[in-house]
């Protein structure tokens, strides 16, 4: 079936992410960043915000576990952009082909509330976007069934006929147990490839 919209991820499909594009501004002790990333401020910890914990609660709650890290910790909700460099190579441009061609675009992407109201304004790219369901303001998370419900409601449209685009496989895989068309995002050439050979740019 012709795929009828297209549903990107953010976070390593769009923009590039990564904790250790901030802290290692912050912290000139190699031993002490590897604590900070392995320990303190992991990703781990950080879905918790994804998932819909407010950083009010999270922060102070780590503070109390490692008290030696205070300053990493506040500095993770306080300059969280800086995790964020720039755009996925290429990826944007797929976007832009996309949405000229007149396709729909949506988005599904695990991202804090807090931390989403920061970045949205500093990328304009989203402009071309119908909706965008944000996991930490809905307090569900891929790869949880429910949001590709949510997102289907959302959208208007049924899984069948959207082509869902994450970089994570157990997200893939979730969204394809849902009926939905997939494709497992590695760089923006071979969905370049994917996108032409399903006729959409």
């Amino acid at each position: 079936m012709q795929a009828q919209a297209v549903v990107f991820d953010v976070g390593r499909v769009l923009y590039q992410w990564r904790l250790g594009h901030l802290f290692e501004k912050i912290v000139a002790d190699p031993a002490r960043l590897a604590t900070v990333l392995d320990e303190v401020v992991t990703e781990e910890w950080h879905f918790e915000h994804d998932r819909g914990t407010p950083l009010a609660q999270m922060v102070p709650e780590r503070i109390a576990l490692y008290p030696d890290y205070e300053a990493e910790i506040r500095a993770y909700a306080a300059r969280f952009n800086e995790s964020i460099p720039g755009p996925v190579p290429g990826s944007l441009a797929l976007v832009e082909r996309l949405d000229q061609r007149g396709v729909p675009l949506f988005a599904i992407t695990n991202f804090g509330a807090e931390f989403w109201a920061g970045f949205r304004p500093t990328a304009p790219i989203f402009d071309r976007f119908r909706d965008i369901v944000v996991s930490g303001e809905e307090k569900l998370a891929k790869p949880d069934p429910a949001i590709f419900a949510l997102a289907e409601e959302r959208f208007g449209l049924p899984g069948t006929e959207m082509l869902f685009i994450d970089d994570n496989r157990a997200n893939v895989e979730a969204a394809a147990a849902c009926g939905w068309q997939v494709h497992h995002f590695v760089d923006a050439p071979r969905l370049e490839r994917d996108l032409a050979a399903r006729g959409l740019i």
